[in-house]
């Protein structure tokens, strides 16, 4: 029995994944060039997959390289991917070119976070936009939700708020091991109570802010990640640019562009 042991930490993390995912272990198998019948056998700890079922499971269930690492780990198989510190030398070519993708977003804001929220890198519009509170480190999610942050100069709190949280739960979903469920429950009380506007619709929240002589910028958000490389650091940075969402918030950022 001890042969297995190790399967069921990692059979249980498997099963986890699956069912949080919403995959059956048919369309697992399917994805990872198996047989529902060894899912079964893994998950209820009777087969211990080899290092190569262990990479292409938990490639067919996109976990995150970190909880990856964790899983081969728990079947006494060593990491598969790297765990750089983003201020190591190696990666200075990425975060040269991370900096050069930042600096082509403007004049619009654009910044780059890592797994907890906070912020690595902004170009200048999101300096500008933040002002002093763009002083390091800050969490964004924080400094767009507290009082002393962006807050009072959010027109839009009560949406723009839980649509803060829910994509803050969704990622704690993806990333057990991180302190984002916490940081949700933190800011979850100062958010006005949850409503639906009238013109919502689903995912597309735009950011509606206060600017200098009573105009209002209207700003649409899009994410990007780093889920192809290797590196840990790398795919769980998340870049965040934001775009105008009416011609006067463009005219606005345009004229403000240094």
């Amino acid at each position: 029995m001890s042969t297995f042991a190790p399967a069921t930490t990692f059979a249980s993390s498997l099963r986890g994944w699956r069912e949080r995912q919403r995959v059956s272990q048919l369309e697992l198998a399917l994805r990872a060039g198996t047989t529902q019948r060894h899912i079964s056998f893994i998950e209820r700890g009777r087969s211990l997959p080899g290092r190569g079922m262990i990479v292409r499971l938990t490639e067919a269930l996109e976990v995150p390289l970190r909880e990856r690492n964790a899983m081969l780990l728990s079947a006494g198989f060593a990491p598969a991917y790297r765990e750089t510190a983003l201020d190591d030398a190696s990666l200075d070519p990425v975060r040269g070119a991370l900096e050069h993708v930042l600096a082509g977003h403007a004049p619009y804001p654009a910044v780059i976070t890592d797994r907890e929220g906070f912020v690595v890198s902004g170009n200048a519009p999101f300096r500008a936009l933040l002002g002093p509170l763009a002083e390091s480190p800050v969490n964004l999610a924080r400094v767009l939700l507290s009082p002393d942050g962006l807050a009072s100069r959010i027109r839009n709190l009560d949406e723009w708020g839980w649509h803060v949280l829910d994509g803050i739960r969704r990622k704690a979903l993806r990333h057990p091991g991180s302190q984002l469920a916490a940081l949700a429950d933190e800011l979850e009380p100062l958010v006005p109570p949850r409503r639906t506007a009238p013109q919502h619709a689903g995912f597309a929240v735009p950011l509606r802010i206060a600017a200098g002589g009573g105009a209002e910028l209207t700003l649409l958000t899009t994410l990007a990640h780093f889920a192809t490389t290797i590196d840990v650091a790398i795919s769980e940075l998340t870049l965040e640019a934001f775009l105008p969402g009416d011609a006067a918030t463009a005219e606005h950022f345009a004229r403000h562009q240094s």
